[in-house]
């Protein structure tokens, strides 16, 4: 590649077709249901395809916006500009208004197209085109006047190729990650809702709120496993934490967006300085607390790794931290998200237009106990797969972090 670029630049409008994606109401939609993304399922350069929601689609909207393979997705408000390029991760999927779908013509490589947003991402070249004041837009007809370098097709066939290598590991590591879960999920289900545990063979069943459990089982509520002095509390008020306490470096503050696969993502976590955190003490985590999320998508929880001690609960999550002498963490955390569990929790949780969780609703949640051994058995054999994640996670994050050093590299001038 030449040290000297001279790139033509091209209105997106004018290599590209773009449609924003279709407003929602289930009380008028009609025709099949269709899984369909929304803003909280993009993130700049891959998708967060967990709970995907489901609304009505007739036929003759299939076409305009339903996703095809190599199609960019663009997020039109919430963090304008953030993107991932869909590669049919899930059939027949659509998008609703707050996502705008990047369709390239024959010009543009659509891997190329991918990299070179990430890279304008990089250097706010979007904020030039958001509206609104305290909400940032990126409506359509703005995203069509953003100019991008238009190489010839051979030379982004070969930025994207070099680019796309990293991907390719970043996808390969996503995949063990899925097995990985998979594994534990499937452990779990096995032992403690099929009831296949160690010396099953002889166990006897008896009622309980939750269903049959075997003879010598318990069930309690949540707080009694939890240990005594605020075992169940919520993260700090907005008057204990200011908008002014934040800082670019400091303690991790985890939020409910923070939440992502049922582990901390911490490529947006906000972050306090080490003294304000410690002011506010209480909040910070221990080895083996679950953090939780109480506002909004209710269930979003996450295990407290070792890496992970000292980080900050922060406003909007609620932090339960398990007594060791009453239960294993590790199998509380996977308790509490079995099927029945969670719908039970957010059931319960208050509120119509924005549901919330209080300590006294998760207090008063019912608990099923297993023999304290067989739950260590199951944390002994299960843990290592939550352990071996959280390196591939790590080993993600330095190959996103090579490949985003390289986008100045390959593409500007």
């Amino acid at each position: 590649m030449t040290t000297k670029r001279c790139w033509p630049k091209h209105k997106l409008s004018e290599v590209a077709d773009l449609c924003l994606g279709k407003m929602l109401d289930k009380n008028k939609n009609k025709g099949e249901l269709h899984p369909y993304l929304g803003n909280i399922h993009v993130r700049w350069g891959m998708f967060d395809l967990g709970n995907l929601p489901q609304m009505r689609f007739e036929k003759h909207e299939h076409e305009r916006y339903g996703l095809k393979r190599g199609d960019l997705v663009v997020c039109e408000g919430g963090e304008p500009g953030r993107c991932a390029l869909w590669n049919d991760q899930v059939p027949n999927m659509k998008i609703q208004k707050a996502l705008h779908r990047v369709r390239s013509h024959p010009c543009l490589d659509s891997q190329y197209l991918l990299y070179w947003f990430l890279w304008a991402g990089q250097r706010s070249y979007f904020d030039q085109f958001f509206t609104g004041a305290t909400i940032k837009h990126l409506p359509g007809e703005k995203l069509a006047m953003v100019e991008i370098d238009l190489p010839d097709l051979p030379t982004q066939h070969k930025i994207a190729g070099i680019l796309s290598a990293y991907d390719d590991l970043i996808e390969n590591n996503l995949r063990r990650i899925k097995i990985l879960e998979q594994m534990a999920q499937s452990l779990y289900r096995d032992w403690f809702v099929h009831f296949r545990f160690p010396g099953h063979e002889s166990a006897r069943f008896t009622d309980s709120e939750l269903g049959k459990i075997p003879l010598g089982w318990k069930t309690t509520d949540l707080a009694a496993v939890c240990v005594k002095d605020k075992g169940i509390q919520t993260g700090p008020f907005g008057s204990q934490l200011h908008e002014s306490d934040y800082s670019v470096e400091g303690v991790p503050v985890v939020m409910p967006k923070d939440l992502i696969g049922f582990r901390i993502r911490t490529d947006t976590v906000a972050r306090i300085p080490e003294e304000t955190a410690d002011k506010l003490i209480r909040h910070r985590m221990k080895l083996g607390d679950i953090v939780y999320g109480r506002r909004g998508d209710i269930g979003r929880r996450a295990f407290i790794m070792p890496h992970q001690v000292g980080w900050f609960c922060g406003t909007g999550c609620l932090r339960i931290r398990p007594d060791p002498d009453a239960v294993n963490g590790w199998y509380l955390f996977n308790f509490l998200g079995q099927d029945n569990v969670a719908s039970l929790i957010a059931g319960r949780a208050q509120g119509v237009t924005m549901p919330n969780l209080n300590t006294g609703i998760l207090s008063s949640v019912p608990v099923t106990l297993p023999p304290k051994l067989i739950q260590e058995q199951f944390a002994k054999l299960s843990f290592p797969f939550a352990q071996h994640r959280e390196s591939l996670q790590s080993s993600i994050k330095n190959l996103r972090n090579t490949r985003d050093l390289l986008l100045p590299k390959l593409l500007s001038k």
